[in-house]
């Protein structure tokens, strides 16, 4: 419930400020005073964009303040989620500085337009005099139904499926794309896997052959310098070895008459010992070196064909070869896996599917169970305003495929001027056959009856009684007061047959203030509201049949 609105600095309003009544708050005014200036501002507090064309003063800062009764559990549980401060009044405040920046609070912390947009949903039900469009809207209708039809919570597990769903066909879309871009590839990758893994080389194979080659290469200058080398170490005329043997000896018998001779001794033993090893592995090494040219050609093939793949596939070495073959072996196996993949997705997305339609059905139950109720009260309600031949129609029929709402095409057929006996073929959808007033008194008609199922925010009409006046407007004026009694109603009119059934009652003049004319507001007495209620009846200057019409109309 909105409790209090200040407004700073907007329009031409200088300063107001308004207390409203729990129930009907109506606001009037000539016309050009600044009803709708009101409206305006509270729209800056509910979320609505603004500019610095705003401003009353460009030197100066606007401010729009509300207070709203934190009365909906919904309320403390988006407070709570947002981590905002929940308490029993809500200070709701919007600032624009005449750079035309624009900052937002909620009970002194700054939110984003987008948060206050939000939280503005659970607050207010603004119906502003061109919103009437909106009950021409599907979704609008929709959810109209739904809601007499209490299937709130129903709809809620519906809409959770049904993501579920959407996101199940778009991974399925996603695997079949992937599935149509691999087959294009997949015969040449299966051609470059194929063509390497038929070269199988092993790990270092290429690095290996080059060296392997170049030992073969120079087989015979290693086998004769080695041989030479032996030898000189073991064969020639005066053996290296041979001859280091007897100088080992000698020294070693005088080793026991000196003890650095006996140190030296061991070092020329050890040097001996390691030639004649030396002189064993040259020997050994020798004689397997030879010279292979089967091997050298063989060789030379494989290290032809790795050389012709690693410029192929621009790499560097074996590895590099070994890597992209494991890469197209991986990706040519996804693609087969893509198959089964596909085919699992295929199944969770039926099963999905049909927990969808299953919930779609139970929905669709239920809103055909409501359609009668729903023709029979707005019907009512639509003679009541002034509009005895007017019907709606409920048509409700399976659509294709399944939407967020389920799987109902649901209209709002209408006919202004119809026999309550004809049949359905007269009626055509509602946006394109009823008027504004029209579609005012089918909005608030339709909202009268939804109050009663849910738990509707504060109702706010800026002239939805548009085109109407005499019964009709008192019709209009009843049904509101009805609605007050569970509902808090703030309604701006130029009709005084629905300014008389107010709780409150507010009149918006311009007056002049300094150099300047701007728009103030004053909550009437009961003397005032005679006098405007009656001037609101026959003129400025109203007869005494007036001022008793307008005494007998707020006595009523």
């Amino acid at each position: 419930m909105l409790r209090y609105l200040y407004i700073q600095n907007y329009a031409l309003i200088e300063k107001i400020s308004i207390d409203f009544s729990e129930r009907l708050n109506i606001i009037t005014g000539e016309t050009g005073a600044g009803k709708s200036i009101i409206v305006g501002a509270l729209g800056l507090v509910l979320g609505e964009r603004a500019d610095l064309s705003v401003l009353y003063t460009k030197a100066g800062k606007c401010v729009v303040e509300a207070i709203f009764k934190n009365s909906n559990p919904e309320i403390a549980t988006w407070l709570l989620a947002q981590e905002l401060d929940n308490s029993e009044e809500v200070v709701v405040r919007r600032e624009i500085n005449s750079s035309g920046k624009s900052r937002a609070f909620i009970n002194d912390t700054p939110v984003t337009l987008s948060q206050l947009k939000m939280f503005s949903s659970l607050l207010v039900d603004l119906h502003q005099q061109f919103d009437t469009l909106e009950v021409g809207d599907n979704d609008f209708q929709q959810r109209a139904i739904d809601a007499i039809a209490g299937n709130a919570s129903l709809l809620a597990n519906y809409q959770a499926a049904f993501r579920k769903y959407q996101l199940a066909l778009k991974d399925l879309r996603l695997l079949q794309e992937r599935q149509a871009a691999a087959a294009g590839e997949y015969d040449y990758k299966k051609f470059l896997f194929d063509e390497l893994e038929e070269a199988a080389f092993s790990d270092g194979e290429i690095e290996k052959a080059e060296a392997e080659i170049k030992l073969l290469s120079s087989a015979e200058q290693i086998k004769s310098t080695l041989g030479e080398i032996v030898f000189f170490l073991q064969e020639a005329e005066t053996p290296v070895i041979n001859q280091l043997k007897v100088y080992d000896n000698k020294l070693a018998g005088l080793a026991k008459v000196h003890e650095q001779i006996e140190e030296l001794s061991k070092r020329l033993h050890s040097t001996y010992l390691e030639l004649q090893d030396i002189s064993g592995e040259l020997e050994k090494l020798s004689g397997e070196i030879s010279h292979d040219a089967a091997r050298i050609d063989q060789l030379n093939n494989r290290i032809s064909e790795g050389y012709r793949l690693l410029k192929k596939h621009n790499v560097n070495d074996t590895a590099g070869l070994l890597h992209l073959r494991d890469n197209l072996s991986a990706a040519l196996e996804n693609t087969l896996n893509l198959e089964t993949q596909i085919s699992e997705k295929q199944k969770q997305l039926e099963t999905l599917r049909q927990a969808c339609y299953e919930l779609a059905e139970k929905l669709s139950t239920n809103r055909n169970a409501q359609t009668n109720k729903f023709e029979q009260h707005v019907n009512k309600l639509l003679a009541q305003v002034g509009m005895p031949n007017a019907r709606i129609v409920i048509s409700i029929q399976p659509l294709p495929q399944l939407n967020e709402f389920g799987r109902d095409d649901l209209q709002f057929l209408f006919n202004a001027n119809i026999p309550a006996t004809a049949n359905t073929e007269a009626f055509v959808p509602l946006r394109k056959v009823a008027s504004g007033g029209e579609l005012s008194r089918v909005m608030l008609s339709i909202k009268s009856l939804i109050a009663e199922s849910i738990a509707l925010p504060t109702l706010i009409f800026d002239e939805i009684d548009s085109g109407i006046s005499g019964e009709a407007a008192k019709q209009v004026g009843a049904i509101m007061r009805k609605l007050s009694a569970n509902h808090q109603i703030i309604s701006i009119t130029h009709q005084p047959q629905i300014a008389s059934k107010a709780d409150r009652h507010f009149y918006v003049f311009k007056e002049l203030k300094g150099e300047k004319i701007v728009t103030a507001i004053k909550l009437l007495n009961d003397k005032e509201r005679i006098d405007n209620i009656a001037m609101m009846l026959s003129g400025k200057s109203p007869s005494a049949a007036a001022f008793a019409n307008a005494k007998e109309m707020i006595g009523n």
